[in-house]
């Protein structure tokens, strides 16, 4: 007769598994809670403690750790391995179905104590899956409950291939794997500190979610993943799905805005803002947005951290937009996106972000703590201060500049941005691009600069451009120089003591 051994925290399809197992003849053996549930469905079952001959022990922290458990799942199909199960008077087990304690559903509890997290650290489930997974050629092994109708199915056919066995194996590993990884990162938060943010061994687990069409280029091929445990940063009401840019792209639109606590639109081509502008109208937000760069803003995404009304998805009907984003939408607002079909909507659902920032290099992988901070102080380093109004506008282009690509130069006036120009080599020249795309609008508009100047010549290309005042860290050796020709030029000037290169 096959033997089953059925050890589950979430009982989700148990009845499903232990009818369809009985049924073909399979005597179902199963732990604690398992067997006490498969017993009030009416169908005979065997508790481990009847194998192992030992009662559960330290209150169910040892239930299933014993040779007669797992010599009959680690048994390999040869005959010395079953004359030795014999001699023990063991029988093979040839199924496992478990799985593990909710650890990470406990540490996500508010307040959740030290002890209560350790009390979730499976070690027998953990122990079992191991054990199925290395004998997989023999073991079938099962983590998931979406498993169980097909494997019923097959077993009641023609079985398991070798490849169907391996690959519920695999699922396995990577379930115990990012079980580990769950607990190193939340021990890794109770030890604080460096080891905390940056630890010595940085360990991830994370969980395809969809395949791309294709990456940044149709050659590439491309997939999303989402972090283990992670709630869902952004839910899609409609549309295509998502590429590869688009995601790109979303999380600087989402991040642009939610820089702000006033109503703001930001609209994103390439992973920069092509504008961004703040209003207690969002349709006017929107329009001042546009008028950054009209023609740029063909085919982006437009962020709004603000719910979504009828006006203003009329104002936005007229743009290609690929992607549009929002804390919430008006069932008004839905009713009439419904039209553009292939237009992606995408509700933010407030998920905390990931704590690292990484990027992969060549033989590594950096990693970096979230951007969060704005500055260290605000220091008029000028002779003449800013206005209220060149104020307003410094503390909204800083803000804007975050989320462009170095060298970046964001130009500013009625809080809203009037030329940006981004990722250029020359800081300069990234005056230059963010005058040409102003133009005569940069008349008495402000600067913002990601990083400090290091010559007094984008300035002077500033003042030409007719701005009237500038934000930027500082920190250069040439500060003096610099302000000096602010001075020359009357230019008000605020230093930051922060710099915001994004790359």
């Amino acid at each position: 007769m096959m033997r089953a051994l059925l050890s589950l925290s979430d009982k989700t399809k148990l009845e499903l598994l232990a009818r369809g197992l009985h049924q073909l003849g399979y005597e179902l053996i199963a732990s604690g809670g398992t067997a006490r549930a498969i017993t009030a469905m009416g169908l005979p079952v065997t508790p481990v403690s009847d194998i192992t001959g030992f009662p559960e022990i330290l209150g169910g922290r040892v239930k299933t750790l014993h040779p007669a458990i797992h010599g009959p799942i680690l048994a390999r199909d040869q005959q010395d391995d079953w004359d030795e199960l014999a001699r023990w008077g063991y029988e093979p087990i040839d199924l496992v179905a478990c799985n593990l304690y909710p650890f990470q559903q406990t540490i996500a509890r508010p307040q959740v104590t030290e002890n209560e997290a350790l009390e979730h650290i499976d070690i027998g489930g953990v122990t079992l899956l191991r054990a199925a997974a290395k004998n997989y050629p023999r073991v079938i092994v099962l983590t998931c409950p979406e498993d169980y109708p097909w494997v019923l199915e097959k077993l009641a056919g023609e079985g398991l291939t070798h490849e169907a066995r391996r690959q519920l194996a695999l699922k396995a590993f990577r379930h115990t794997a990012a079980y580990d990884v769950a607990i190193a990162r939340w021990l890794g938060q109770q030890v604080g500190g460096e080891e905390a943010l940056l630890p010595e061994a940085l360990v991830l687990a994370a969980e395809r979610v969809q395949f791309l069409r294709y990456g940044e280029n149709p050659h590439q091929r491309a997939a999303f993943y989402r972090w283990q445990g992670q709630e869902p940063a952004f839910v899609q009401l409609q549309g295509k799905a998502l590429s590869y840019n688009n995601l790109g792209d979303l999380h600087g639109a989402w991040g642009a805005v939610s820089e702000f606590e006033t109503p703001a639109v930001a609209i994103i081509k390439h992973a920069n803002p092509c504008g961004l502008a703040t209003d207690n109208d969002l349709v006017v937000a929107y329009k001042k947005a546009l008028a950054s760069d009209p023609v740029s803003a063909y085919g982006s995404i437009i962020a709004v951290n603000r719910p979504v009304d009828l006006p203003l998805v009329e104002a936005i009907s007229t743009l290609f937009v690929e992607v549009l984003v929002a804390p919430k939408f008006t069932p008004e607002a839905l009713e009439r996106l419904a039209r553009k079909k292939n237009l992606r909507v995408m509700q933010a659902t407030g998920a905390a972000p990931f704590p690292l920032e990484l990027h992969t290099v060549i033989g590594g992988l950096l990693a970096q703590t979230p951007d969060h901070k704005l500055m260290v102080e605000l220091r008029v380093v000028t002779q003449r201060q800013p206005t209220d109004e060149e104020r307003a506008d410094l503390m909204f282009a800083w803000r804007a500049v975050k989320w462009v690509k170095s060298n970046a130069i964001v130009l500013a006036k009625d809080q809203a941005t009037v030329g940006i120009g981004a990722g250029q080599m020359s800081r300069v020249d990234a005056v230059s691009l963010a005058g040409l795309k102003a133009g005569p609008r940069a008349q008495g508009a402000v600067l913002a600069s990601d990083a400090f100047f290091p010559f007094p010549d984008g300035i002077e290309r500033a003042a030409a451009l007719g701005v009237t005042a500038v934000i930027q860290p500082g920190g250069s050796i040439r500060d003096e120089e610099v302000i000096t020709a602010a001075d020359r030029l009357g230019l008000a000037m605020v230093f930051t003591g922060m710099r915001h290169f994004r790359h």
